[in-house]
């Protein structure tokens, strides 16, 4: 009989201000097959932090050191981004090659991009212990593809595109996540030189203005040319402001698809809402465009 897939919950970044939420995720994660663990450190408290800088860093290393299975934040939020210099990247890589999948997204991003940039290991974008499993309402979609993609089962993920891309075919590496966290790697070591690749990209909270000033310094630094194509998630939770006058994300989207000729799709199923994809950073994929029915493939 094959035993539960190991599954830990740590925090890497923001304070968990409620315990709830971690035992809610772990009980479900369990119903589902999992054999979870929770890291020791998982509800140290510290300022804004899930304990100090060297608590959480200990936390990272002593996941890595164990490779389980699959390695599950609690959360985002802020902290991942004071730690990358002194994360020991050999250590992750070797987890990763012990069949390790580092899991999550938000402030994720900074691990899951340095992982990449210096050692062309894969991690997963997916859902995180406390907002997700631990939510008071289950979605639906989530949890479902979260386990077919830890089992190997999940293979492609689809979405409605855009009108206009009918045809559109290209192979690339599947990068990036939450598009303020990439912006802050640029010019650093971290950041992963990708060219050719497919580049995904979501945020939370930030006005549109906000994402294309953003989204313009990736241009302007020459990231968008280098791409294959871009894929826009969701971009949420923000406040309208009395100066918009009709400027909107799509305002946004329109022009940057403007500016540059590489595909840029919005509606991908992925960012900080209840319904999310599990998919592969790092690896080859495939964009196939049909219509409007797009599928992004790995295998």
């Amino acid at each position: 009989m094959t035993a539960d897939p190991s599954l830990i919950l740590y925090s890497p970044a923001g304070v968990l201000l409620k315990a709830a939420p971690l035992r809610l995720a772990a009980r479900r994660l369990k119903e589902r097959g999992f054999d979870v663990h929770i890291d020791e450190a998982a509800a140290r408290k510290y300022q804004r932090f899930a304990g100090t800088d060297d608590e959480r860093l200990a936390a990272i290393h002593r996941v890595a050191a164990t490779a389980p299975s699959v390695a599950m934040a609690t959360r985002g939020g802020y902290g991942l981004t004071r730690l990358l210099d002194r994360l020991d990247w050999d250590l992750l890589a070797k987890s990763v090659a012990q069949g390790t999948r580092w899991v999550g997204h938000s402030d994720l991003t900074g691990l899951q991009m340095g992982l990449l940039a210096h050692k062309k290991a894969p991690t997963w974008c997916g859902p995180m212990a406390a907002a997700d499993f631990g939510a008071e309402a289950l979605d639906d979609i989530t949890p479902d593809c979260f386990c077919e993609a830890m089992s190997g089962e999940l293979e492609a993920v689809g979405f409605r595109a855009p009108a206009g891309f009918d045809g559109l075919e290209a192979r690339g590496v599947l990068w990036g996540g939450n598009l303020t966290v990439l912006c802050s790697l640029l010019g650093t070591p971290h950041w992963p030189k990708v060219r050719g690749g497919i580049l995904f990209l979501e945020d939370v909270a930030e006005h549109p203005y906000r994402v294309e000033r953003q989204l313009l310094q990736l241009l302007q630094a020459g990231v968008l040319s280098n791409q294959k194509a871009v894929l826009l998630g969701a971009f949420s939770d923000w406040k309208k402001s009395p100066m918009d006058r009709g400027y909107t994300l799509k305002t946004v989207v329109d022009h940057l698809r403007s500016q540059t000729q590489v595909p840029i799709l919005t509606g991908f199923p992925f960012g900080h809402v209840p319904t999310k994809i599990t998919m592969p950073l790092g690896l080859r994929v495939q964009l196939a465009v049909e219509g409007r029915d797009a599928l992004v493939g790995w295998h």
